[in-house]
């Protein structure tokens, strides 16, 4: 063992055995717990809301969607698309997409005896990703699609609900317009969902794609987009590049009689992925305030340390120990209050980030936020990576204050007191 690692581990962390642990030491390991307790609620709470909030924004959309460029649809208004054989077989083609489903969106007014709402019926093929609603249905459940007799079941908002004053098994009368003419419809009510992405909740209601495509009158094979799922997300962008390529490819071939547009939610949620980037900005720059505020406090803290043990580094220099050694000594010493924080603050945050994860203690205002509880992801590589951090950050800023005991000369500090 080197000599200055073991007067180190011998070293008490106050002056003598009759003094108290000096103040600074409790400080610095505060500061040092209490940074890293900071830091990592901050890339934990960041990184469980953008998780969320992203998956909201997926939810609502899809990765990649496939539209009619506007006005060369396959339905009397331009608007439908038709999944035939051939436009299946492209899209597969380019082996990037692991899922593809139909969607129709056609847009009706909810009524009651005394209001009426504005809405948008999304029809979803059984294929499609039911999970997110289903992960968000506060009443009912989603019925059994497959059996024919839920056609007219829907899944309506909370706002929705609470703006008509209905609940779960009511009936409701909605109406669309198709070719000039109005359609009647008459819904039983089986679940309300509530996402808090109010945007989204006011205009949603969500059914069987057989039920739009039997207002339009069109066959199984209709929809207003085509809904892929790509397994990286990563890959979006490239992905939108290579199917658009594909289409238009197969379009020049003669294989498909139009060309089509390609569409992904990193355009359609832009605004909500610019506003999540943002976070990053705000972690990284708590990041930084606390490691100079824990790297001044831990500085402060080893001046002092080195200040009361003026006489010992004046007898190891007159019986020949080096300034190298002897800084070591005390960067060894401070190093053990670096440890005795990361231990303190690893048990509190941990915990703290376990009791949200389980109980959502705290809370959040819905309306500004989008959820109504603080999220948390934990990510042990990223708590991994905080800690070293933190050791090899305190280690570099410990080299310039221990240079200190170079200043005192052996003669002058036997006499300190």
């Amino acid at each position: 063992m080197k000599l200055e690692l073991f007067i180190s581990r011998r070293l008490r962390l106050k002056r003598d055995s009759q003094s108290s642990t000096s103040p600074s030491v409790y400080i610095a390991i505060s500061g040092i717990a209490l940074a890293l307790i900071v830091m990592m609620l901050s890339i934990c709470i960041v990184l469980g809301f953008k998780h969320q909030i992203r998956d909201k924004v997926m939810g609502f959309g899809s990765h990649i969607s496939v539209i009619p460029t506007d006005g060369y649809g396959d339905g009397a208004d331009g608007t439908l698309i038709n999944l035939t054989d051939t436009l299946h077989s492209v899209i597969s083609s380019t082996a990037l997409a692991d899922k593809m489903s139909l969607t129709y969106d056609m847009p009706g007014i909810l009524k009651t005896d005394n209001d009426f709402k504005g809405i948008v019926l999304r029809g979803m093929s059984t294929d499609n990703n039911w999970d997110f609603i289903a992960a968000n249905i506060t009443k009912g459940a989603i019925p059994d699609y497959s059996n024919d007799s839920n056609k007219n079941k829907v899944i309506i908002s909370h706002l929705a609900a609470s703006a008509l004053n209905v609940g779960v098994n009511d009936k409701i009368n909605a109406y669309f317009f198709n070719n000039n003419n109005v359609k009647a419809r008459r819904f039983e009510i089986a679940g309300i969902y509530e996402t808090h992405f109010n945007d989204y909740d006011n205009i949603y209601i969500f059914g069987s794609i057989a039920l739009p495509q039997g207002i339009g009158n069109v066959s199984s094979t209709y929809g207003t987009s085509i809904n892929l799922h790509i397994p990286n997300i990563a890959d979006i962008g490239t992905a939108s590049y290579a199917i658009q390529e594909a289409l238009a490819q197969a379009c020049y071939d003669g294989r498909l009689a139009k060309l089509y547009t390609v569409d992904n939610v990193l355009r359609t949620g832009m605004l909500y992925f610019n506003w999540l980037e943002l976070l990053d900005t705000n972690v990284v720059v708590i990041l930084i305030l606390m490691a100079l505020v824990s790297g001044f406090t831990l500085i402060s803290c080893l001046f002092i340390l080195i200040l009361e043990r003026v006489n010992m580094i004046g007898t190891m220099k007159a019986l020949g120990a080096t300034n190298t050694q002897i800084s070591r000594i005390f960067i060894n010493l401070a190093e053990r209050l670096v440890a005795i924080g990361l231990i303190i603050g690893n048990i509190i945050g941990i915990s703290l980030l376990l009791l949200q994860s389980n109980f959502k203690f705290l809370t959040l205002d819905a309306e500004a936020y989008y959820l109504n509880y603080v999220p948390v992801e934990i990510n042990w590589w990223h708590i991994i990576f905080l800690n070293f951090g933190i050791i090899i950050a305190s280690y570099i800023m410990l080299l310039l204050p221990s240079r200190l005991v170079s200043k005192i000369s052996p003669a002058t500090a036997i006499k300190y007191e």
